[in-house]
């Protein structure tokens, strides 16, 4: 019974990581400019587009993610590791301003490349999201991770979908300002993670 219990500390641990990991504030500017000159209707469409995307990508690694593992023969600390080290270069990228900006391609649907994926679903969330399912026991844990994939997913949709009243009302200031805290919450993220990998590399010899 106790592991069929909703874990509401995992929901908020993996709702916390995702949300700093996809930063739905600091997409907020590059989404306005991938779908500049588009009407609102089909900007409004490309929002749920995007995140329905990304909510795919990250659902197919959550259930899939450890089977993967076991094919290349990685570990879980060899894994918590990786994704230690690349979201420290994220966090970096967060802290010095210099996400890397895709230029639109004119007939391409952005809300697949490179909204839904890579900028939202990419390495980081995904890696985050194979190390959370690797910790789960039982029904419980599982509900709590699927919930939290949820919430992120929502928050996302309600950013991208209000995308110019909030950048109306925060400006640009504020969306650096919130993108330089994200990136320097994810960059404690990764430490945590990268002394995880080595305190269980540790405990391996």
């Amino acid at each position: 019974m106790h592991q069929a219990a909703f874990h509401t500390k995992l929901f908020t641990e993996v709702f916390v990581t995702l949300l700093v990991i996809m930063d739905p504030v600091g997409t907020v500017p590059l989404f306005l400019a991938l779908t500049s000159g588009r009407t609102r209707k089909v900007r409004n469409r490309q929002a749920w587009q995007a995140v329905l995307v990304a909510v795919l990508v990250i659902a197919a690694f959550a259930l899939f993610g450890q089977q993967i593992l076991r094919y290349l023969g990685i570990s879980v600390p060899a894994l918590q590791g990786a994704g230690g080290l690349l979201l420290i270069l994220v966090a970096l990228e967060l802290l010095t301003g210099k996400q890397t900006r895709d230029a639109e391609v004119p007939d391409v649907n952005v809300a697949f490349v490179p909204l839904g994926t890579p900028l939202l679903a990419g390495p980081g969330a995904i890696v985050a999201t194979i190390v959370f399912v690797r910790r789960a026991h039982g029904g419980g844990d599982a509900w709590a991770i699927a919930a939290g994939i949820v919430a992120v997913h929502v928050v996302l949709y309600l950013t991208l979908r209000f995308s110019g009243v909030i950048l109306r009302v925060i400006r640009d200031a504020g969306v650096s300002l919130i993108t330089r805290i994200s990136g320097l919450l994810l960059s404690a993220i990764a430490v945590q993670l990268v002394a995880d990998s080595a305190i269980a590399f540790a405990r391996t010899v």
